[in-house]
């Protein structure tokens, strides 16, 4: 997060793009210059524009982009399909009226979205640790008027307690949880159970879940699915695999054991379903 982008807590609107924001923003979105390589010059270009963040609409939801300080916050703001994939695997698996957990939220994208495939009586766990992330997931939250998901400030763990987590490169998305020695800017935050979070936002059912904590995926998976029972268990799980290195536990091969199949992979991520 950069000063130019520190929080705002203005009204949803206050900050959307202007004419010539708006101009870049749909010639990148129509061109290759919304690839990956690309992006970190055109928020360059956005913010000298006009320094901050910006207020618009992703996959119908409403979000404010500090796309200085945030590759995910770049890529669904200059991407229309980022994530594309993704979303549209666990919309297959997500009913009306169903339930979608996000562990390692970030700011929404897609907790977010997924609430408007489940509707007002469905209902979206969004779990986030990071303090500054959870704030913009909150704000996003409330300008999308997504009353059916409940935000949990933690991260998602092994055990009951606390862990440290810090930011790499100036990347809020690239948040991890600290294995080894601790960086100055590494923070204490609580950490629950995956079946502890469940239990106390009442969700019986799992429809699907997406997960991305940065190579931390097996320390909460492989105990969420010792414990829980499979009556708990998603039918439906889209798991980043970039970190997988970082694993102590091969958490993809404990659910394909446990009756899952692989259903496709992406450069990112794995989708499963059982």
């Amino acid at each position: 997060m950069t000063p130019d982008n520190s929080l705002s807590t203005a009204p949803f609107g206050a900050f959307a793009p202007n004419a010539a924001q708006a101009a870049i923003i749909r010639l990148v979105q129509g061109s290759g210059l919304k690839r990956g390589a690309f992006r970190p010059w055109m928020s360059r270009l956005v913010d000298l524009l006009r320094s901050g963040p910006v207020d618009v609409q992703y996959q119908g939801a409403s979000f404010r982009f500090y796309h200085q300080g945030s590759a995910t916050e770049r890529g669904a703001l200059f991407n229309p399909d980022y994530n594309i994939d993704e979303l549209d695997f666990l919309r297959q698996h997500t009913p009306f009226g169903g339930t979608f957990v996000d562990v390692g939220a970030n700011v929404g994208t897609f907790a977010l979205v997924i609430a408007r495939q489940v509707g007002p009586d469905g209902k979206v766990v969004a779990i986030e640790p990071h303090p500054l992330t959870f704030s913009q997931l909150s704000f996003n939250h409330s300008a999308s008027k997504a009353t059916q998901v409940r935000l949990v400030q933690a991260a998602a763990g092994a055990a009951d307690g606390e862990l440290m987590i810090e930011s790499g490169g100036g990347n809020l998305g690239a948040t991890h949880v600290v294995t080894g020695a601790a960086s100055t800017e590494a923070i204490k935050v609580p950490s629950l159970r995956l079946t502890r979070i469940l239990d106390e936002a009442g969700v019986t059912q799992v429809d699907s879940l997406k997960i991305d904590v940065e190579g931390f995926e097996d320390r909460v998976l492989i105990g969420f699915f010792r414990d829980a029972p499979p009556s708990l268990w998603p039918r439906a799980v889209v798991i980043e695999h970039l970190s997988q290195n970082e694993w102590q536990q091969d958490c993809i091969a404990d659910m394909v054991a446990r009756g899952f199949t692989v259903a496709r992979k992406t450069r990112s991520n794995t989708f499963l379903s059982r």
